[in-house]
């Protein structure tokens, strides 16, 4: 499948590009939203789960951002460069081509102190071009004053928080705000901006053409040497690099974790309040990560993850939810208190607008599943876990063993109140499994005979409460009829055979109920009350866990047939939201750390079914 036939139409009267015109950069710290007219709309710095310093993306007047376009009408094209996270956004005019390169140069990891910046070189390939720029920062996400002070070829933005410096190669102008640039580039010339965090001393760095070059071939050979490390070779490699690279960006590589998306606040339904913040570490979507960067041979990543949950994550002395939250800060931090910023209009008027994440105190019993089965994949792919790690797995199941059995708020993160989820259950049944196989396997102490009447209980109580003979179907809750996609698991999660009559009959109802030409909702709001209102999209990691259900279904050409209808619901550089809209619109945070990995699943066992 080919990218790069973005064409940059704004909507909302040019105030909102739509969400999919979008490529992201980073550099394992942070990451910045690039439209496809040239505009950083969104980039938080230093880190992921900083204040933003543009965020034009959740209010077009108040947010910040930085425009970087030719001045004259011109076609517009973003691709990335091969194999790498570094975008170029290209325009062509009647008199010339030219393009920009944005990008972040990858510093030693080892580093956490590292000096942090963002370079945008443009670049005259044919022709002549004339070229403007803004670089209008609004701190704070808009909410915290700042001061300029700007020399020919400098500008220092400083606030109470951080201090930013931009350096160009062009002549610099400002209004004691913003700072803009105008310049012509002939073929062969270019003009390098870089912007870089200061304070504690460190004076502002220039970054002449010849640096920007190097910092350039650096990072194209960071990335394209990190991904030359897949084991994928199969049909859809570059569907399944672009995601292994998208998750890679969503790694903060000082403590290992994987943050869900590197934004906030963008809308599962325009309008609507389904609007949160997602630049945190979900257990469940790290550990699926996991899963799929072991799938693809990067061990490292696993391990990093598997230390940082170690060292901040996993408790001793369980609260009222066991001995783990359903999400951390990055820095492992359990306090994410949520909060909403009522001066910004949100993306088309999509408000509130909300930093942090209420969800921490929730029960979320299948985080404990998703957690297990990595460590289980680690232990089997990667390398064997350490003593103290399976110590930590015991704590887990021995908490498992006398809490499964309660109410929960479900994979869904439903503010409707604690119901007994079936796919809570599914997923405490594969944390007490797993464990099970890895002390059989290894001949880990552990309390097996408890363990296994725990896990038995679990799965007759499915079996006879999970399923509708009504509904011929697997559902939702325990008791009820109401369809879920969730139960998708159920085959891969090995709690019951592919071809099993029950699973078949579960298979036809969802296709029926919930499938719509190849995408899949959740479940129905209105069947299903979740303490929200209005509706959302289809949910793209679900349409992806359709693909491998039908696959170990046997039915290949289903199943490749979806596969490859969802692939066209990429953006033009392969990214993917979290949810699709009625019209095919991209919908939610972006891009989605849950749908890259599901693609990178459902690609690996759809492309071994096939042969």
């Amino acid at each position: 499948m080919a990218f790069g036939n973005g064409s940059g139409g704004d909507a909302d009267g040019s105030r909102y590009l739509p969400i999919s015109e979008h490529g992201l950069i980073g550099d394992l710290r942070t990451a910045a939203l690039v439209g496809t007219n040239g505009t950083i709309d969104w980039y938080c710095c230093p880190r992921f789960d900083a204040p933003s310093v543009f965020a034009s993306i959740l209010d077009a007047d108040r947010g910040g951002s930085w425009e970087l376009a030719a001045e004259v009408p011109a076609r517009r094209r973003q691709f990335y460069f091969p194999d790498t996270n570094v975008l170029i956004t290209r325009f062509y005019a009647a008199d010339g081509v030219a393009e920009i390169q944005d990008f972040m140069p990858v510093v030693d990891e080892s580093r956490e102190a590292a000096r942090h910046r963002l370079i945008r070189r443009v670049v005259c390939v044919r022709g002549t071009l004339p070229f403007r720029a803004r670089v209008a920062p609004r701190f704070g996400y808009g909410a915290e004053a700042h001061t300029v002070h700007a020399q020919a070829h400098e500008a220092v933005f400083t606030c109470p928080s951080i201090s930013l410096a931009l350096t160009s190669t062009a002549p610099l102008e400002t209004d004691g705000t913003d700072v803009w640039s105008h310049f012509k580039l002939l073929e062969g010339e270019s003009v390098v901006f870089a912007l870089d965090e200061i304070g504690d001393g460190v004076r502002p760095r220039a970054c002449p053409r010849a640096e920007a070059q190097e910092q350039f071939e650096a990072t194209v050979r960071f990335w394209s040497s990190w991904l030359s490390r897949s084991r994928y070779r199969g049909r859809w490699r570059e569907m399944v690099n672009r995601s292994a690279l998208t998750l890679k960006l969503l790694t903060y590589v000082p403590t290992g974790a994987i943050v869900a998306a590197p934004t906030t606040s963008l809308p599962e339904r325009i309008g609507g309040e389904r609007n949160w913040d997602y630049r945190y570490v979900w257990i469940r979507d790290a550990a699926f990560c996991v899963y799929a960067m072991l799938r693809l041979g990067f061990t490292a990543e696993a391990e990093a993850f598997m230390g940082f949950l170690s060292e901040r994550c996993i408790a001793p002395g369980a609260g009222p939810a066991g001995p783990l939250q359903i999400m951390y800060g990055i820095d492992g931090r359990s306090d994410l208190p949520e909060a909403e910023l009522s001066h910004l209009e949100g993306y088309l008027g999509s408000a509130p607008v909300r930093v942090g994440n209420a969800a921490t105190g929730q029960l979320q019993l299948d985080i404990y599943g998703a957690l297990i089965d990595s460590v289980y994949l680690y232990d089997k792919w990667g390398r064997p876990i350490s003593s103290d790690h399976w110590d930590e797995v015991g704590v887990v199941v021995d908490w498992l063993c006398d809490n499964w059995d309660q109410p929960d708020e479900g994979v869904w993160e439903t503010r409707g109140g604690r119901k007994d989820f079936v796919y809570s259950r599914l997923m405490c049944w594969v944390a007490i499994e797993r464990a099970i196989r890895m002390a059989n396997r290894r001949g880990l102490p552990g309390d097996l005979p408890r363990w296994q009447r725990s896990r038995d209980a679990i799965y007759r109580q499915i079996m006879r409460e999970g399923w509708s003979a009504e509904r011929g179907a697997f559902v939702q809750g325990l008791g009820d009829d109401v369809l879920d996609a969730s139960v998708l698991m159920m085959p891969m999660a090995k709690f019951i055979a592919p071809t099993d009559p029950k699973w078949l009959s579960t298979l036809d109802a969802l296709t029926s109920e919930l499938v719509s030409d190849s995408l899949v909702y959740r479940y129905d709001p209105g069947a299903s009350p979740d303490g929200l209102r209005g509706s959302e999209g289809t949910f793209s990691i679900c349409s992806f866990w359709y693909v491998e259900a039908l696959t170990r279904a046997g039915r290949l050409d289903e199943a490749r047939l979806a596969f490859e209808k969802m692939l066209t619901y990429a953006n033009h550089v392969g990214l993917y939201a979290e949810e699709i809209g009625r019209s095919g619109e991209q919908l939610g945070n972006f891009p989605q750390a849950f749908t890259h990995l599901s693609l990178i699943s459902a690609a690996f066992n759809l492309d071994r079914a096939l042969g």
